[in-house]
């Protein structure tokens, strides 16, 4: 019950900057949007494999939309924040898991952002691209199985690096650096298997494939539910990480200029 409410008061607090938020959306609408022309263009003289000229911009058009929900998390999931303000040490007093509460306040701005803003998103694309939808509903419901694991994926991500701003006055560097990796490995920009083929070894031993190219990929028929073994490995590893990282902090809290 407790963290349904974390969840609940997070998701309540962004209502209100629905508007603000739009213009996320016509930004990030944009964005696909260019993305989406430039491979239309490069479709009018190249085959683009498998995926073809609509396939492409349907991969661009989830890619954009999903990155609100597996992408863009609270930085560090406040933990920096709460460092430099002294916050940190309370929260790392109350009975309650660290780790779980930040991730249950975390769920709550997902479930925002995946209604009002990736929902908003794709349905434009799929009117001024005219995209398909999936036609089996076990292609939607593993693809939704696959997203969820992503989220998770990044928050516990987003976790680690919060947790590092204990040992660190400064860590926004490893948000950037993550943010660069989910560009390249992620197959945000490009397909994975477009990439030289060491990158693309470098990229499918790191959790960044399985945080947007594996659901697009399920989304759109190329792949089966059999990926998700990876999404769950990466999820119990992470876990683990995360767990072992707050028994860490626990030992060491640093509260700048406190």
């Amino acid at each position: 019950m407790l963290y349904l409410t974390l969840a609940s008061k997070a998701y309540a607090r962004n209502l209100q900057y629905r508007g603000a938020h739009m213009v996320h959306n016509l930004a990030s609408a944009m964005f696909g949007y260019m993305y989406a022309c430039l491979w239309i263009g490069i479709g009018a003289d190249h085959s683009l494999g498998e995926y073809g000229t609509q396939g492409m911009v349907s991969y661009i058009a989830f890619t954009q939309a999903s990155l609100w929900i597996s992408g863009f998390m609270t930085q560090g999931l406040g933990i920096p924040a709460a460092v430099r303000t002294g916050q940190i040490a309370l929260d790392l007093m109350r009975p309650v898991h660290l780790f779980t509460q930040l991730v249950a306040r975390e769920w709550g701005q997902i479930a925002y952002q995946f209604l009002y803003k990736s929902i908003p998103i794709y349905l434009l694309f799929t009117i001024v691209f005219s995209l398909s939808w999936p036609s089996q509903a076990e292609t939607l419901f593993t693809a939704a199985m696959a997203l969820a694991g992503a989220s998770y994926l990044s928050i516990c991500m987003n976790y680690l690096i919060g947790a590092t701003a204990l040992w660190t006055t400064e860590s926004s560097w490893l948000q950037w650096g993550n943010h660069a990796m989910i560009n390249l490995l992620a197959g945000f920009f490009i397909p994975l298997e477009w990439l030289p083929d060491w990158l693309e070894r470098v990229a499918w031993v790191s959790p960044y494939p399985y945080l947007l190219y594996v659901p697009t990929r399920i989304y759109l028929g190329y792949e089966n539910g059999s990926l998700l073994w990876g999404t769950l490995f990466w999820c119990v590893l992470m876990t683990g990480s995360c767990l072992l990282a707050t028994h860490l902090l626990r030992r060491k809290v640093e509260v700048q200029g406190g």
